[in-house]
């Protein structure tokens, strides 16, 4: 039976609230399925030291450890003490050290985890698993691989969604190693811009355009929505199987993105002359403007008028 240990660090534990809000099958039905014995500080009940004793017998390979999950950015010993983020006054990330070099797989779960998330905001050495925010290297170093050869698993997301996670263990359960991007998130989940199932993607085309919340109209001119730039699966599965934030006429946030969260204010697009200073991803600067321009002059009746009537 596979063995795995989820480890919770610099974290608000958004991803662990994901992980349990898991539905089709609910989590409980899913890990025997899975056949997977997973150490979770939510769902295990610990006599006094017995935790303790766990992490003595996976670290000293008395017990084996299949797959590493660790939710949270890293205060990286290497830059100062690591002592903000202890366990039992050790630094967690001389023990994610160890735990990792031993592990069959290691999983990043949530943008902090895998590139540092909000952990850019405060003075400390935060960092992710493999990657300090769109740079290789994080808390593991760029070469890391696990024992089963593989590299860190980087499933992003603030929080991750459930289903992506759900996916991903099944994968790793059956020695399989998805295809990852060049961000080490698996391709199916990461490999589609949030733009791309967007209810509003006629509305960006032709530039009709919003400047207030739960309109019909494209928010990423005026109002900071970062679609067009991040990957992510939030329309092709919503959340709760019902909606994503773009459908609910609320922003994209870019939250997937190795530098989330960007240095400018949410809601805000920063432009020169109307024109967005990041423009969507893959997108020539002169081919945009010249296109834009067209679209906006052509946008059929139905779309302006429906957006005059909200």
């Amino acid at each position: 039976m596979p063995t795995a240990l989820w480890m919770q660090c610099g974290a608000c534990g958004g991803d662990t609230m994901s992980f349990l809000g898991m539905g089709a099958p609910h989590l409980p039905d899913f890990l025997k399925e899975l056949n997977l014995t997973l150490w979770h500080p939510s769902l295990n009940r610990w006599e006094h030291g017995a935790y303790a004793q766990l992490l003595a017998d996976l670290r000293y390979r008395s017990r084996s450890l299949d797959i590493l999950l660790v939710e949270g950015f890293i205060l990286d010993q290497s830059g100062e003490s690591g002592g903000f983020d202890t366990l039992q006054g050790e630094p967690k990330a001389a023990i994610l050290r160890q735990l990792a070099s031993w592990a069959g797989a290691v999983i990043a779960v949530g943008t902090c985890a895998c590139f540092g998330g909000i952990g850019k905001l405060g003075a400390v050495q935060a960092t992710g698993l493999q990657y300090h925010h769109r740079r290789p290297g994080g808390l593991l170093g760029e070469q890391f691989r696990s024992q089963r050869g593989w590299p860190v698993i980087n499933l992003p997301g603030c929080p991750v969604h459930p289903t992506v996670l759900q996916d991903t263990l099944c994968a790793v359960c059956e020695n399989r190693l998805p295809a990852l991007n060049n961000h080490q998130a698996p391709e199916d989940w990461f490999g589609i811009l949030v733009h791309q199932g967007c209810t509003r993607n006629e509305y960006h085309e032709y530039r009709v355009e919003d400047s207030d919340f739960g309109g019909p109209g494209c928010m990423f001119f005026h109002m900071g929505c970062r679609g067009p730039l991040t990957y992510a699966p939030c329309n092709k599965v919503l959340w709760n199987g019902r909606n994503s934030k773009t459908n609910a006429g609320v922003p994209c946030f870019g939250c997937t993105h190795p530098d989330f969260p960007q240095e400018h204010p949410f809601f805000h697009t920063p432009n020169i002359v109307d024109v967005p200073l990041e423009l969507p991803d893959g997108v020539d600067r002169a081919h945009y403007l010249a296109y834009k321009g067209m679209a906006a002059a052509a946008a059929p009746d139905r779309l302006v008028k429906r957006k005059s009537r909200v």
